[in-house]
């Protein structure tokens, strides 16, 4: 039997936690389920791991009344639905991204990209450079980590069957993820219910479950983003990074900077991997000061 998520809001959403229209896109023969709130410029919202469009609903809640806010879920999380055969990799995801872009006609857009969803967004910038005019990247990076300790042992332990049986079968990623990514504030109980029923079987998590791995598997995809850097270097990038991240360091971040010459670095003291939930207001008024001080030089 696959596990399917209906083409409508399940009744466990929240309106008060996350206050937008859902809508679905038939994208490849997924059901891709995203948010678009508001007009202006547009920015894209790209999640990570084990995360969904539900990420961004403090900072969508603040920036829909000057900018069009789209977020999506990758097929098999959030309330997206892949189709049979999906492997949930990475690369994948690109594809997905891409295609979703193209469906929906977008342009002049920003990628802001959290974690995997910066370097599957780089993906797709790099294949429609057309469409997108600026970078606002969160704790992430966007080249091969195979041979970096801190990466590998990372990738070995909750990749390998183990951590991956533990993953499906207790959902220890968002149980272990979402609060340890957060060191600011302490998600509500409500909160985890949503990232807990966004993965809320055994069959959903395998999403969840597969991305460890392919840190170390993923090596030439993420070359190939590496090898198309260049390219796009030249674009504005906003950095926002909290420095209380066990995950991505100030060598991440420093390469970032080194790579997007045209860039703005907001050190968000305190938070942690998930920034843009950890420190909303924070993160807010960085895309505000940053957006209005491009504006001129457009």
């Amino acid at each position: 039997m696959v596990d399917t998520t209906e083409r409508v809001r399940p009744a466990w959403v929240d309106d008060s936690l996350f206050p937008f229209e859902s809508r679905f896109a038939d994208i490849d023969g997924h059901t891709v389920h995203y948010v678009d709130e508001g007009s202006g410029p547009t920015l894209l919202f790209l999640h990570g791991n084990p995360t969904w469009s539900f990420l961004w609903r403090d900072v969508i809640r603040a920036l829909r009344g000057e900018f069009r806010c789209v977020a999506l879920d990758y097929p098999g999380f959030g309330l997206s639905t892949a189709k049979p055969g999906y492997r949930f990799w990475p690369e994948e995801h690109a594809d997905v991204v891409t295609a979703f872009v193209d469906a929906l006609g977008l342009e002049n857009a920003t990628l802001v990209g959290q974690d995997w969803g910066g370097l599957i967004g780089l993906a797709a910038v790099q294949r429609r450079p057309d469409v997108f005019d600026r970078l606002v990247l969160a704790n992430t990076w966007a080249w091969p980590v195979n041979g970096v300790f801190h990466f590998e042992a990372f990738s070995r332990l909750l990749g390998g069957p183990p951590a991956r049986f533990l993953v499906r079968r207790l959902n220890l990623l968002v149980n272990a993820f979402i609060p340890t990514g957060h060191r600011r504030r302490r998600p509500s109980a409500a909160e985890m219910t949503h990232y807990r029923r966004a993965l809320g079987t055994p069959r959903r998590r395998q999403a969840s479950a597969v991305f460890p791995g392919r840190v170390r598997a993923s090596r030439a995809f993420f070359a190939e983003i590496e090898a198309g850097l260049a390219a796009i270097s030249h674009l504005p990038a906003l950095i926002v990074w909290g420095d209380a991240d066990i995950a991505f360091r100030p060598q991440e971040r420093e390469r970032l900077e080194a790579t997007f010459t045209d860039h703005e670095t907001v050190i968000v003291e305190g938070a942690g991997t998930y920034v843009e939930s950890d420190a909303p207001e924070e993160f807010v008024a960085a895309m505000r000061r940053w957006t209005t001080a491009h504006r001129g030089t457009d």
